[in-house]
């Protein structure tokens, strides 16, 4: 398993929420998406690992930030303010230089998924 997801798990609207993603390599893009029941999966956000620069959802821009600590091999994603609409599996990905970041079939590598409710 090169990817391993942890934190996740049930908050209330308006409060915040920490993923964390261990990564066993490099990647030059790593990402978290999520996929709510009967939705497509969505890219969250995204980081590339060189020059360090971010992307986000629209809807999540402002009140989340994704982050790698690349000495520990780490991604998390911090998110504030949290919406019911936010509920949905996360999932981390990984892979190679992403020319659309938030698109995932840049991404080869996924890890399992964390599961997010908001109420």
């Amino acid at each position: 398993v090169q990817l391993v997801e942890s934190g996740g798990g049930a908050a209330q609207a308006g409060g915040s929420m920490r993923l964390s993603c261990a990564a066993v390599a490099h990647f030059d893009s790593m990402g978290w998406f999520r996929q709510a029941p009967g939705m497509e999966r969505e890219g969250v956000a995204a980081i590339d690992t060189g020059d360090g620069s971010t992307y986000y959802l629209n809807s999540v821009e402002g009140r989340s930030t994704i982050s790698k600590d690349t000495a520990r091999n780490t991604l998390t994603l911090q998110m504030d303010d949290l919406k019911p609409e936010d509920s949905a599996m996360y999932y981390c990905a990984a892979g190679g230089r992403a020319l659309s970041p938030l698109d995932g079939q840049w991404y080869r590598m996924w890890g399992h998924g964390t599961q997010v409710t908001v109420s």
